[in-house]
């Protein structure tokens, strides 16, 4: 009787499997969307159907939508990376334990969790109430890579920067910043898509967004809105997945590529 043999795909293979995705995935995303309107809009629609399934209003929620997620990754670069910097540098490593251990609290929590006790904090709903949550929610994978991507970098590197003659902040600029960028690009990604899954709950606190639909579908217990709204959620978050990706494809250093 002889064991079974299992084998890891080559880089290459690796490689050719990833662009295979990313030319598939934005056909399913188009095909979700136009098979999902298409078999809401060739229905006999109710009244209620028709104010909430119309082309404007849909158009709507799903920018409404796709603004929440871009506002929070902003958030999250502009906070994330500058903090992932700073930890790494002499003087301040001792400190990352903690704002990782912050930053894994903002992730551990419900989501739904962070949205009311803003609310209720607050004592205010809006666009706002609905993106800081999530921000902190999405705020883990980029802080964390950013760090790893810094500490991978290999010392040796550095000490021939510095034999060069370049300054601390140059051979950060031109050394290993652009070495981390891989990291920090695959931690952007799995921020962007929590974002986007999590961004359908801010019409708790009337943010707006796509979960309008599902919440609307689930409360009048109206199966065509609520697929609507589902697909349309799993479709966005495809597609934001796929940009992702294409930004850690062709983003990164090319050397490293």
């Amino acid at each position: 009787m002889t064991a079974a043999v299992t084998t890891k795909p080559t880089a290459p293979a690796a490689r050719r499997s990833e662009r295979a995705r990313l030319l598939v995935q934005p056909i399913l995303v188009l095909f979700l969307v136009v098979g999902v309107l298409g078999w809401a809009f060739s229905r006999d629609l109710t009244a209620t159907q028709k104010g909430s399934l119309n082309a404007a209003n849909i158009a709507t929620l799903t920018w409404q939508h796709v603004l929440i997620t871009v506002v929070v990754v902003v958030i999250v670069v502009i906070v994330a990376v500058p903090l992932g910097i700073l930890l790494t540098r002499p003087g301040f490593t001792k400190l990352a334990p903690v704002f990782i251990g912050i930053a894994n609290i903002g992730q551990a929590a419900p989501a739904i969790g962070l949205l009311v006790l803003l609310f209720l904090a607050t004592g205010t709903t809006g666009f706002w109430i609905g993106v800081l949550p999530i921000a902190f929610y999405s705020l883990l994978p980029v802080l964390r890579n950013t760090i790893l991507g810094l500490q991978e970098v290999n010392p040796a590197v550095i000490d021939a920067g510095r034999g060069q003659g370049m300054t601390a902040g140059l051979v950060l600029r031109k050394v290993e910043f652009p070495l981390a960028v891989p990291y920090i690009l695959a931690g952007l990604r799995t921020s962007l898509v929590l974002a986007v899954g999590t961004a359908t709950l801010s019409f708790l606190v009337s943010a707006g967004g796509l979960g309008i639909l599902i919440d609307t579908g689930y409360k009048l217990r109206d199966n065509v809105t609520l697929v609507v709204g589902a697909v349309l959620a799993v479709a966005l978050a495809l597609l934001v997945d796929w940009c992702g990706a294409l930004a850690e494809e062709f983003l990164g250093p090319k050397g490293l590529r």
